[in-house]
């Protein structure tokens, strides 16, 4: 376990990173004994100093939902970061490609919650009663901690992308919001376009078999820390395509079919 004033420090680089668009290089490589926990302490170290700016928790994304990203990552669970005012984008838009150091764009649904939601013991059908519709979403993820370090190309370990917000850096909600028994999201599909090429596609079906099943999971996870998911926060339930590399210029059009589309572009 990492010292107190490790973690404070290690929370402070981040800021810095994230204002300075410089990124770090892994926390993991410097702290070989770092660990899942150590993670989330930073994490919440650095969400500390962002609520401290006067920023606002808006709701939490879920991410490493794929099977394939898990065994990638050598975990066996998701994992979890806060979303923040300053992170919604408007769909339609341009958004600002120097806001970020190194972009990529996922594809997901968001549940938007019309009562709280509290575990432990939270079921999918718990969710889908707590939510009070669910809408296309696009996850836009970043680096301050290099995704492969510069000088070995190792790839950095879960401890590094948990510490890093889970690379949360933005959010774009749009399409058409739909109640959750109104549809089986299972089967919810989307096509992401960038500059008129489809570069991904995917089901909603390969965010845990159901992409309520994270949220569930979520609602339990944070349980012991006495907090809950509140009325009227965005939960993103994790990404069912790969992340797709944006850059200034790049066009992105997501196609959900009956529940609409979210366009935008990186200037």
């Amino acid at each position: 376990m990492l010292a107190d004033d490790t973690i404070q420090a290690l929370a402070r680089q981040l800021e810095d990173a994230r204002c300075t668009r410089r990124p770090l290089r892994h926390f993991s490589s410097a702290h070989p004994g770092m660990t899942v926990d150590d993670g989330y302490r930073i994490q919440r170290a650095w969400l500390a100093l962002r609520l401290a700016q006067g920023r606002v928790v808006k709701g939490r994304k879920i991410g490493l939902t794929s099977r394939a990203m898990q065994q990638a990552s050598q975990i066996d669970e998701p994992d979890f970061a806060p979303l923040l005012d300053d992170m919604f984008y408007p769909q339609g838009g341009d958004i600002p490609a120097a806001h970020f150091i190194a972009p990529r764009v996922e594809v997901e649904l968001a549940f938007i919650l019309g009562r709280p939601l509290r575990g432990p013991g939270t079921s999918l059908f718990d969710v889908l009663s707590a939510t009070e519709y669910v809408t296309p979403a696009v996850e836009i993820i970043d680096a301050r901690i290099e995704q492969f370090d510069r000088e070995t190309q190792q790839m950095r370990k879960v401890t590094d992308t948990i510490s890093d917000f889970a690379a949360n850096a933005g959010i774009v909600l749009g399409g058409r919001p739909v109640r959750p028994l109104d549809v089986d999201l299972r089967w919810v599909g989307a096509l992401l376009h960038r500059n008129g090429v489809i570069e991904e596609t995917g089901l909603a079906a390969g965010v845990l078999n159901h992409p309520a099943t994270g949220v569930a999971w979520l609602a339990d996870k944070i349980a012991p820390y006495d907090e809950q998911l509140e009325a009227g926060q965005v939960v993103l339930a994790g990404s069912f395509t790969r992340p797709t590399p944006a850059r200034a210029g790049d066009a992105f059009h997501v196609d959900y079919g009956p529940l609409g589309s979210i366009a935008f572009r990186f200037v």
